[in-house]
């Protein structure tokens, strides 16, 4: 369900940004990036919220979000919206429990793969 959410939500905002959405341009806009700038931020975030779905990239998918995610935040916080922001916050954490989750799966198949290979030899 979590990593539902976070997906959608990046790949939502990817999308205002690639479909260069009035509110969208005019926010980024006034903060001094350029369309085409806009366009590529928009496509990483797809391609993160893309990445999350599949179990074997969710990690780098997870990254991907997270680090665009905090990006936006930051973007709000310096467009002076204080609310917004603080409420931004929250898929960012969302999004760590997403990494933190994705980190114990690989850590513990790596330990797996380690005991299978001792009981081997």
């Amino acid at each position: 369900m979590l990593v539902t959410l976070i997906a959608l939500l990046s790949i939502a905002a990817g999308a205002a940004k690639v479909m260069q959405t009035p509110q969208e341009m005019e926010f980024l806009q006034g903060l001094g990036l350029s369309p085409s700038l806009t366009v590529v931020f928009g496509l990483i975030q797809i391609v993160g919220g893309i990445l999350l779905v599949p179990p074997k990239t969710r990690m780098l998918g997870a990254v991907i979000a997270t680090a665009a995610l905090a990006v936006s935040t930051i973007l709000i916080f310096v467009g002076g919206n204080l609310a917004f922001g603080l409420f931004s916050l929250l898929p960012i954490a969302m999004a760590g429990v997403i990494i933190y989750q994705s980190a114990g799966i690989t850590h513990n198949k790596s330990l797996n793969a380690d005991a299978s290979d001792a009981g081997a030899g």
